[in-house]
């Protein structure tokens, strides 16, 4: 979906009023969406239709809510320019279709590096993909408050466009996966700037994934954080035109059936990388079912 913010037409009136300009009687309409049919009288109209679905968000806001946990200065809590920026590049979007059985929800997540905190907007979206009633938004610190708001289908994420350069057919993180895509960009905190260029990384991955995956030199397996089986492919390709060029699969083991999804891979020629990748048990290729297919 887009992510352009449309002001409310009482924000604009409002801007009118404040500058001395006259409103004409007809112009007084609030429009939220027209071809939904919501167009209303007044605002008491508009806030009287959308009341359970503030009260809801309201709620679930305040049982979530611990000054402890979200120190934020008083004077940006409702700064205009934060919920506009949300609005207009977020990090992340939530389709929630559950909160209210009218109309869908959109949750709007944009971290704000200068104030080491989230800011939230829950939103309607018209048919015109533009966010046109903005039921709350608020700063926090607290990632339990922050998770609570992460509600129903994540159909944006800006992490995941920003490392599409890494995304080959057949992977997880192709798909968004989670899993993937935080192991994904922890490997990219930490590679050599003078490593392989990312336009390289989606021509090299159809050329050596699939014999990294067949014919490894070596396989590690490890636990990570969560207990969860992680198993590393790595195979060198010295006949590259790529100096020292290796290639690197990370697969997520089902322990019930020892069979391997494919999470995400990438060709590197930091030895120092690589070592990153050597750690726990070092398993001989044969004891190792085959990776299955994504």
């Amino acid at each position: 979906m887009k992510t352009k913010s449309s002001i409310l037409n009482t924000k604009k009136n409002k801007k009118l009023k404040d500058r001395g300009i006259k409103i004409r009687p007809q112009h007084r309409k609030i429009i939220i969406d027209e071809k939904e049919g919501l167009v209303f009288k007044n605002q008491n109209e508009l806030i009287q239709y959308f009341s359970d679905t503030i009260d809801y968000l309201e709620d679930l806001f305040d049982k979530n809510w611990t000054v402890e946990k979200n120190q934020i200065s008083e004077e940006v809590k409702n700064h205009s320019e934060l919920l506009d920026l949300t609005l207009d590049e977020p990090d992340e979007i939530w389709h929630d279709s559950t909160t209210s059985k009218k109309y869908p929800i959109f949750h709007f997540i944009r971290y704000v590096d200068e104030l080491h905190a989230f800011n939230i907007a829950s939103a309607y979206v018209n048919t015109e993909d533009d966010p046109t009633f903005i039921f709350m938004h608020f700063l926090c610190k607290d990632t339990i408050l922050l998770n609570t708001f992460r509600i129903g289908d994540l159909i944006y994420d800006r992490a995941h466009e920003e490392i599409g350069f890494g995304c080959i057919e057949g992977d997880s993180l192709s798909d968004g996966d989670p899993l993937a895509l935080g192991l994904f960009i922890s490997m990219l905190k930490v590679r050599s700037d003078q490593d392989i260029a990312y336009e390289n990384f989606k021509d090299l991955g159809q050329i050596y994934r699939q014999e990294t995956i067949e014919n490894p030199d070596e396989i590690w397996r490890s636990k990570d954080s969560r207990g969860q089986t992680l198993v590393n492919f790595i195979k060198e390709f010295p006949e590259s035109e790529i100096k020292d060029l290796s290639y690197i699969c990370v697969t997520l083991e089902d322990e019930s059936s020892s069979m391997h999804t494919l999470l995400f891979s990438f060709p590197t020629n930091d030895e120092s990388l690589i070592e990153r990748y050597r750690h726990d048990e070092n398993m001989q290729a044969e004891e190792v079912t085959q990776e299955s297919s994504h």
